[in-house]
C-alpha cells in the first residue's frame, strides 16, 4: 500500500505541474492578447495576470523535478512558493471580477483622450469603428466621425468604438478572471498533495538490504563475505 501511495502521488503531481506549466502559458498568451484593449483593461491587472503565469510557469517546473528527485528541500519551497501563488492568483482573479463596466469606461475615456489623432486613426481602422461613443452629443465626437478612415465609413454603417472595446474588454476580464479562480483553489490541493508525498518513503531506498547467511557448523548463523 505505501507504495502504490508513493507512486500515485508522483503521478498526480507530475501530471498537475504540467497543467499548471500549460497554465501559465496559457495565461501569458492571454495577457499578451488583451495587452490590445488595455484602453479599458486596466494596465495593472494585466501586468498582475502576466506576473502570475511567468511565476506560475517556474514554480510548476521546480515542483516536477522536485517531485520526480523526491528532493525534500525543493519540495518545501515548492509547497511555500505555491502558497504565494495561490493568494496572489486569488487576489488577480477577483479584480477581473471587481472591475466594472463604469471603472472600465472612466479607463477607456481617459485613455481616449491621452490619444493622439493618428493612434485614434489607427485603431479605428483595426476595429473598424469610429468615433469613442456618442452619448452625450459631443463636438469631440462628431469630430473624430468626420476624421475617421475606418472601411465601414465607406459602407455608411459604424460601430462607435466605445460599445466594440468595452465588449471585447469585459470579455477579456471574464476569461482572465474565471481561468484563474477556477485553478487557484488547485494550488490548495497540490500543496496538500505535496505535504503528504514528502512524507512517504521512497520505495528504492525504503527497503533494507537483505545480506545472505551460511549455517556454520555448530548451527551459528555466518555472514557470507
Amino acid at each position: 500500500m505505501v507504495n502504490i501511495g508513493f507512486l500515485c502521488l508522483r503521478s498526480i503531481l507530475c501530471a498537475l505541474n504540467v497543467v499548471y506549466m500549460m497554465l501559465g502559458v496559457l495565461l501569458m498568451g492571454l495577457a499578451v492578447w488583451s495587452r490590445g484593449f488595455t484602453l479599458v483593461v486596466s494596465v495593472n491587472i494585466i501586468s498582475g495576470v502576466l506576473m502570475v503565469a511567468v511565476v506560475l510557469l517556474l514554480v510548476s517546473i521546480l515542483g516536477f523535478v522536485g517531485t520526480l528527485k523526491h528532493h525534500q528541500i525543493l519540495l518545501f519551497c515548492y509547497m511555500v512558493l505555491l502558497s504565494f501563488v495561490f493568494l496572489f492568483q486569488f487576489g488577480v482573479s477577483c479584480s477581473c471580477f471587481a472591475f466594472n463596466r463604469e471603472q472600465q469606461e472612466r479607463v477607456l475615456g481617459r485613455s481616449w483622450a491621452g490619444m493622439s489623432s493618428d493612434g485614434r486613426r489607427s485603431l479605428e481602422q483595426r476595429l473598424d469603428c469610429c468615433g469613442l461613443n456618442n452619448r452625450t452629443q459631443n463636438r469631440e465626437f462628431n469630430l473624430d466621425a468626420s476624421l475617421c478612415t475606418a472601411a465601414c465609413k465607406v459602407r455608411g454603417r459604424c460601430f462607435q468604438c466605445g460599445d466594440l472595446i468595452l465588449q471585447h474588454g469585459g470579455e477579456t476580464l471574464k476569461i482572465l478572471g474565471g481561468i484563474g479562480l477556477f485553478f487557484s483553489f488547485s494550488l490548495i490541493l497540490a500543496v496538500w498533495l505535496v505535504l503528504q508525498y514528502r512524507n512517504q518513503k521512497d520505495p528504492q531506498f525504503s527497503a533494507p538490504s537483505q545480506i545472505p547467511l551460511r549455517t556454520g557448523p555448530a548451527g551459528h548463523s555466518l555472514t557470507e563475505e
